[in-house]
């Protein structure tokens, strides 16, 4: 038997830890004059347009987006949003919006007829969010078809399976959910490279990725401006400079981030003790490392784990 074992890369890396608290997926067929007002919200939001057409309008400065039928938008920033047949229409709180059906995870409004839309939600916690959401914009639109055909997939398979319960559905739906997130912001990284800053971005310059994937292969290194700038082919000061252009942190900032969200998984899990867990991410001393984490935190590494365990037992 011929095994293959895939090396990691950052996006699986921070995915990984930074694995959704709550996540929900399903849709919506809707009919008639509707108009749908949704509140503010943590994570990102995703919606995919199956068929029909839909205005999208968020609060602040954003014009107002028409959907049809192949798009997709991320909503990264949280803000308040509607969705709707005609902007005219006065919304209705998706909370208050009443629904003649549930089908698995697919409500139909109105008789349905005019829209159908698949949705998830991810929400996520923890003081390093920001290492995946970084400055997303307000709305993500993703059109090009060469490289929805893997979302195109996910979709419809969440589609169908939102759409007739079946024995282990809700794990198929809630990784079919996560498939569609990753989708998603691989679309976005290809088409946005250059244009934005955030880590994600970084990871599109070939040089950049380089060292940090150096990075993640080996946390607990001792990781200098010099090294990570050999390992990216790049001179010390134009390494930094770059970096800090495509990221907004500094390479050893990112390091220490890196390490602290590492470590925020460690202690949650409870199996080291903070001692092992410091030397293995590169501190000479428990009290070094403690220092760093309530730095980053806000909290000691002790308390931290504490305060996580409580939340999980309330």
């Amino acid at each position: 038997m011929l095994i293959v074992q895939m090396k990691s890369d950052p996006l699986s890396d921070i995915l990984s830890l930074l694995k959704p608290d709550t996540w929900v997926a399903g849709g919506l067929h809707l009919g008639g004059d509707w108009s749908v007002s949704f509140d503010a919200h943590s994570g990102i939001k995703c919606y995919a347009i199956v068929s029909g057409t839909a205005w999208l309008a968020m609060e602040g400065d954003e014009a107002p987006l028409l959907l049809e039928a192949g798009d997709c938008v991320l909503l990264p920033n949280g803000r308040r949003f509607v969705l709707a047949r005609d902007l005219a229409f006065p919304p209705l709180a998706f909370s208050a919006m009443p629904t003649e059906e549930w089908v698995g995870g697919i409500a139909t409004v109105n008789g349905g007829g005019d829209t159908m839309m698949l949705a998830g939600h991810f929400a996520f916690t923890g003081s390093h969010i920001d290492l995946l959401l970084g400055s997303m914009p307000a709305i993500i639109r993703l059109r090009d078809d060469s490289d929805k055909v893997g979302l195109r997939w996910a979709l419809e398979r969440l589609r169908l399976e939102l759409s007739a319960i079946q024995p282990g559905g809700v794990l198929v739906a809630k990784h079919l959910a996560h498939l569609m997130l990753i989708q998603a912001l691989r679309i976005y990284l290809s088409t946005e490279a250059g244009r934005g800053v955030g880590w994600l971005f970084a990871l599109a310059d070939p040089q950049l990725a380089a060292s940090i994937n150096a990075i993640h292969a080996h946390p607990g290194a001792r990781w200098t401006l010099p090294a990570l700038a050999k390992i990216a082919g790049m001179s010390r000061s134009k390494f930094a400079q770059t970096f800090r252009a495509k990221t907004g942190h500094s390479p050893i900032m990112y390091l220490t981030r890196w390490r602290m969200l590492i470590a925020c998984r460690r202690l949650i899990q409870g199996v080291d003790p903070v001692a092992v867990i410091a030397r293995s991410l590169g501190y000479e001393s428990e009290s070094a490392f403690s220092t760093a984490f309530r730095r980053s935190t806000g909290y000691s590494p002790r308390n931290y784990a504490r305060q996580q365990y409580q939340a999980v037992q309330a």
